[in-house]
């Protein structure tokens, strides 16, 4: 699951704070690809350019970025289909990347022997279009056809094309779902299960389907027939399908009331049949006749309570003839310092990854009698262990192991005799002798305790004077762990540089409750919990404010304004990535709508109150000292959308505060489309970093 999800005192057009303005001077930037609006963008890219790309650092900065972009040292990332092991790569030779394939024997040898099995950037150039790959759905009954969404530029909406593995080749007169937001699942070899806007009109206040209809092979799009519907108030409706390797197979229609709250029903030939689990619940699995569903709410059913955060099991038969009548069996139960992260399943283990104090584990669990039998892994500690993919057919699954100063790992484990071998490595991208990590706690407003990382020179001076670049995310229940970048390796720690990831409430790393301590109006708590840990860095003296950046995408971009315009004297760098800034509009742009539950809605009045109170761009005043932030955001963002971040830069300009704003022709909710674009944006941040921080 991904990042995701990242969020007047001049003269008579400003209000005090906490109102919305009567006008708003800069609506006319919310049109994307207005003449005005792209004219005012492209003004704007060029002062920037002039002063970032004319820096002498950048030039260098650029080049190393590009090349750990493009640098055939990557572990490729395993993704079993059918018993064999595909990737997507790219790099200097394929910009846009291929997808590829090699048997798991293969893949685990130094230099497989890969097979593309589709060139997007030769497609691209027969078609004319800037493909981006999202992924391919293989998941036909025969296991020989797949589903590959294609998106131009990056954007959300995608393209659907139907593609058959045997051939390696589009299929003539195939499934083809012209360009939109959605989503479909295979029913059988010559059926779909699609959620898509059939009509322009038809799309939730969010911008997503809400109608779920089945499509036939050779039938127009205009013959599918309705299977069920929601409403325009739900975030989104669509259909899933999980299957394991005894030849199981399910399907499911998820309707989205809430961002955290969904409605799961059976397809049946009978219809649609309620499954009787909580609102704040998810389906993850099926193995061995067994679904697997997490929990972010207690689920009290008959004697037994699964407490938030659990995973519980449901006896596939038992549901599909009583789905409303259910009885879970405990399979992961976790501690006050844990949390669940990742489910897999091979033909009959499950492989669950979780944390504790924010160091991964993983777990192989096995079905036995009416319980499960439990077999921890031995990992490093300070880890992050993330699953990747497994055979269903097999016994055969990997897991990745990163920290921040040790070249990742893949495992593949077989989980019936319990092995594990080490099958790829990164080698040593940069030089961390002289690095360590060290994990500390700061103390937030209301007495809470919030860890962080901190990777620091060993011989550190605490004399306040090192430059120090703080990130944190803050939401939707994402966990921020440990991962090894070349990048910040080679254009950060090389240098001296300190790196710090805060654990602050909004996140997942103790599970559903430190995620729900953080929403809507309860909000402040993440601010202050961030703003504790900026505090705790320079009281150790590891930093001082003319040395301390901070950096946040997408939520963290709005963690990022509101840092911004409530703590300007803490930060000398604000890097503010895609982000959401304007609180009170937040729900008419693009995506926005569908974060009610995260942040609470204006038509609320107790909850616009509180938006009103943080929302960045409501709350810059005239007179303030700010520090010079950059704002960069992409003009191909379907999700957050670039409205938010150009917004609060003219807003800053009418206010005479210095700025840098940079926007990304293409790349969707990211910093471009490809390795090159994105090589670009990391080295403009760098750049202001470097300025920011690191000189005299």
């Amino acid at each position: 699951m991904s990042a995701l999800l990242r969020f007047l005192t001049i003269a008579a057009i400003v209000t005090c704070v906490g109102a919305a303005p009567a006008t708003d001077p800069f609506l006319w930037l919310e049109n994307v690809q207005g003449v005005r609006a792209l004219a005012w963008v492209r003004a704007e890219n060029a002062k920037t350019l002039a002063v970032l790309q004319r820096d002498p650092h950048f030039a260098p900065f650029y080049a190393t970025a590009l090349a750990v972009n493009t640098s055939k040292d990557r572990i490729p990332s395993p993704d079993v289909i059918g018993g064999r092991v595909y990737n997507f790569w790219q790099d200097a030779s394929h910009v846009r990347g291929i997808w590829r394939t090699t048997t798991i024997a293969d893949y685990a040898r130094p230099a497989p022997a890969w097979q593309t099995v589709l060139d997007l950037d030769a497609l691209a150039a027969a078609e004319g279009k800037n493909w981006i790959w999202q992924g391919a759905d293989c998941d036909s009954p025969s296991g020989t056809r797949c589903l590959i969404f294609l998106s131009d530029g990056g954007e959300d909406a995608s393209t659907v094309r139907e593609f058959d593995l045997p051939s390696r080749q589009f299929v003539d007169g195939g499934f083809l779902l012209p360009r939109a937001k959605q989503t479909a699942v295979w029913v059988d070899d010559d059926t779909l299960l699609v959620a898509r806007p059939w009509q322009p009109t038809d799309v939730t206040s969010s911008g997503y389907s809400y109608i779920v209809k089945t499509v036939k092979r050779g039938e127009p799009l205009a013959n599918a027939v309705e299977l069920t519907r929601g409403t325009r108030a739900d975030v989104e409706v669509d259909a899933e399908e999980l299957h394991d390797g005894s030849g199981n197979r399910v399907l499911f229609v998820r309707r989205g009331v809430s961002f955290f709250q969904t409605q799961t029903s059976l397809v049946t030939p009978a219809g649609l049949r309620r499954l009787n689990i909580p609102l704040k619940s998810d389906v993850r699995a099926l193995v061995a006749g067994r679904l697997i569903v997490s929990l972010a709410e207690p689920w009290k059913t008959g004697t037994l309570t699964v407490p938030a955060g659990a995973l519980a099991s449901l006896d596939l038969t038992a549901v599909n003839a009583d789905p409303q009548h259910l009885k879970p069996t405990l399979v992961y139960t976790p501690g006050p310092r844990d949390a669940l992260d990742n489910v897999g399943a091979t033909r009959d283990q499950l492989i669950v990854t979780s944390y504790h104090n924010v160091r991964g584990r993983a777990t192989v669990y096995a079905p036995a009698g009416r319980g499960w039998s439990s077999r921890a892994l031995t990992l490093p500690d300070f880890g992050t262990i993330a699953f990747e993919s497994a055979n269903e057919h097999g016994s055969t699954a990997y897991i990745a192991v990163t920290r921040f100063l040790t070249p990742t790992t893949l495992l593949q484990l077989d989980t019936v005799t319990g092995g594990a071998r080490v099958v790829k490595a990164l080698p040593t991208m940069f030089d961390a002798s002289r690095a360590t990590v060290e994990q500390r706690e700061a103390v937030s407003a209301d007495g809470t305790r919030v860890p962080y990382f901190i990777v620091r020179p060993k011989r550190l001076a605490y004399d306040g004077r090192n430059p120090t670049l703080l990130y944190a995310y803050g939401g939707f229940g994402v966990s921020q762990t440990p991962f090894y970048s070349a990048t910040l390796g080679r254009l950060w720690y090389a240098r001296g540089g300190v790196f710090v990831l805060a654990n602050i409430r909004g996140g997942g790393e103790f599970g559903p409750a430190w995620h729900d301590a953080g929403l809507k109006t309860h909000r402040q708590r993440i601010y202050d919990d961030f703003a504790a840990v900026a505090r705790d860095l320079i009281a150790r003296k590891i930093t001082s404010p003319r040395r301390l950046g901070i950096e946040g995408g997408s939520n963290g971009g709005l963690l990022m304004g509101v840092e911004f315009t409530q703590h300007p004297e803490l930060y000398n760098a604000v890097d503010i990535q895609v982000p959401l800034l304007d609180m009170l509009r937040y729900e008419q742009i693009d995506a926005g709508a569908s974060w009610v539950g995260e942040y609470g809605s204006v038509s609320i009045p107790s909850e616009r109150a509180f938006l009103a109170s943080i929302s960045p761009y409501n709350n810059l005043h005239a007179g303030v000292r700010y520090p010079e932030p950059l704002i960069w955001t992409t003009q191909k963002d379907d999700r957050v959308g670039p409205q938010h971040a150009r917004k609060f830069a003219a807003k800053l300009a009418a206010l005479k505060v210095p700025y840098l704003f940079y926007e990304v022709i293409e790349g969707g909710h990211g910093a471009g489309a490809n390795a090159k674009e994105r090589a670009f944006t990391t080295a403009l941040e760098y750049t202001y970093l470097n300025r920011k921080l690191m000189t005299p």
